[in-house]
């Protein structure tokens, strides 16, 4: 009961500090502009002077492949952003500012305190991904084809999980650190670490990236799964979770 209780109140600051509106604006702007962009693309390239040092030579015309490339990139890249800005001050925000220790008197095992906050999140990017990727499907079909409604829901889970591993590392971070800007700091640090893991073959294919690869493979009809990247992935948010309440538990507030 406890963890529903501390649930509710992680979403209703989500809601009343706008960041869960602010969130679905961001996604779904980008997931309607996406298709637009891929559409409109060689239409605007034909205003770039062709001796220009940024002129791109278009050479077919745009196809449905192009809204879901420019999907995947915008929601990985903005999705990652997001993740880190929104979770850094989840822990540190509230250590700094005393609220944490209110909280934690009533009782409520820090444990919960921790996973509500984990929780919350990842309703607020599933809510917001699921927005943009109707969005984006939506206008995909007016301005290109439709495309196969499993895999493109599928693709956008696998979003979803990619976006959660760096939410589970920065409330890692947050909750090491004492205030938001440290535990920013640490996040973005582990995020340059693992891309630069994943420039080595060999490490890469089990690492986040993977995730966004496979989702657009899956849409490009290719079949090939990456069921390990997955389970990789899922433990690179179990592990830092557990790592937090080991932390967390034994941290004076």
């Amino acid at each position: 009961m406890s963890f529903f209780v501390a649930f509710r109140k992680e979403w209703l600051e989500l809601t009343r500090t706008y960041r869960l509106l602010v969130v679905v604006i961001v996604l779904v702007f980008f997931g309607l502009t996406s298709p637009l962009l891929a559409k409109l693309t060689p239409e605007i390239n034909k205003f770039v002077p062709q001796d220009s040092v940024i002129s791109i030579q278009v050479l077919r015309p745009p196809i449905v492949e192009d809204s879901i490339t420019q999907y995947v990139k915008n929601m990985a890249q903005f999705g990652i952003l997001l993740a880190i800005l929104l979770s850094m001050g989840a822990v540190a925000q509230e250590k700094e500012k005393g609220t944490a220790a209110m909280i934690l008197v009533k009782p409520l095992p820090r444990g919960t305190f921790l996973l509500a906050k984990f929780a919350a999140m990842a309703a607020l990017f599933a809510v917001s991904l699921a927005v943009a990727g109707i969005a984006c499907y939506y206008y995909t079909l007016l301005l290109f084809e439709a495309m196969n409604l499993m895999n493109w829901m599928a693709l956008n889970f696998l979003l979803l999980v990619y976006v959660l591993v760096y939410v589970a590392i920065t409330l890692l971070s947050s909750t090491l650190t004492k205030t938001p800007v440290a535990a920013g700091g640490i996040a973005v640090g582990a995020l340059i670490f693992l891309g630069l893991i994943g420039l080595v073959p060999a490490f890469g294919k089990y690492l986040p990236g993977e995730l966004v690869t496979w989702g657009t493979r899956l849409m490009l009809g290719d079949t090939s799964t990456s069921w390990a990247t997955l389970g990789v992935c899922l433990g690179l948010i179990v592990i830092p979770l557990l790592a937090a309440w080991m932390v967390f538990r034994k941290q004076e507030l």
